[in-house]
């Protein structure tokens, strides 16, 4: 297949080429430069894609957007945070619609669109809830995909939870300070936690992508959401270091500003669309997925 992938030098971006290359497939990367082999120009921001990029395409990836990593308080992170994903997937739904034969649409999103809803199990059919900045983001992130929805293509909703591995966030920022020892819950540690290993996160795109009668919302976490009290009590054994600090709520409130819900809400999420579609799990729950994000290989 030749798939058109954009965001495909960002970290995760450029796994799933290198997988998908590896697998027999064709990859033309999006690029903001001037495109060398395997590559393509855009510039989402100067209006409509060229239609002949998309030319021949069975599916069109959609991984950009500005780092969620920033500082919370500014209102410039928050716009370009907003701007950079509705923009991209927009004018990329948009080219998608446009073509004779569209192709299939998989559209980067977050697990963050459900908002807060404490212990109870979340699937893709359970309500967005809250006014959260990510949550406000995902909604409008997910509406930007309707013209390709509307152009009858096969639109996948990649709604994809903190993806683990050692040499990325939030995984990369956590170890030293809990091989410092200084590894601490976050508030109660009741929240659920969701997260999925970056195999798993590859394995499922792709497999959504080598699909052909799939569509809709996808939740990409390990079938078993963990506490935040939980995850910090495997991460710290994984580096054998204690954990027993606890990093209050208020002053994580208010260090973290509109991004505290991600730290202290709840979404005891569940991969249920991935799963009755058939997707096998490498890694079921957060020992699993620690074990794959710590290993050597990885």
């Amino acid at each position: 297949m030749r798939i058109v992938i954009a965001g495909a030098s960002g970290f995760l971006g450029t796994h799933l080429s290198r997988h998908l290359r590896t697998h027999g497939h064709q990859v033309t990367a999006l690029v903001r430069r001037e495109p060398g082999v395997d590559e393509a120009a855009w510039d989402p921001y100067a209006g409509p894609l060229d239609p002949a990029v998309l030319a021949g395409a069975h599916v069109v990836v959609n991984l950009a957007g500005s780092p969620t990593a920033g500082n919370p308080h500014s209102k410039r992170w928050a716009q370009e945070l907003r701007e950079s994903r509705v923009t991209t997937t927009r004018v990329l739904a948009e080219a998608v619609a446009v073509q004779p034969q569209p192709p299939a649409f998989l559209a980067g999103n977050g697990i963050s669109i459900y908002g807060d809803h404490g212990a109870e199990p979340v699937t893709e059919s359970t309500d967005s809830r809250g006014d959260a900045l990510l949550t406000q983001v995902t909604r409008v992130w997910e509406e930007a995909t309707d013209a390709a929805r509307q152009a009858g293509a096969r639109v996948c909703i990649l709604r994809t939870a903190p993806v683990m591995d050692r040499r990325s966030a939030p995984l990369h920022q956590l170890l030293p300070m809990f091989r410092a020892g200084l590894g601490a819950r976050l508030g109660s540690g009741d929240q659920y936690f969701p997260m999925i290993s970056l195999r798993d996160w590859i394995q499922a795109v792709a497999f959504l992508a080598e699909s052909h009668d799939v569509s809709g919302a996808f939740n990409l976490c390990c079938p078993t959401t963990p506490t935040n009290a939980e995850f910090t009590k495997v991460l710290a054994a994984a580096v054998h270091r204690p954990a027993f600090l606890m990093a209050p709520a208020p002053v994580l409130r208010v260090a973290a500003g509109p991004m505290a819900p991600e730290l202290l809400g709840s979404c005891n999420v569940r991969p249920a669309a991935l799963e009755q579609a058939g997707y096998d799990f490498n890694d079921l729950d957060v020992d699993d997925v620690l074990a794959s994000a710590l290993s050597a290989g990885s």
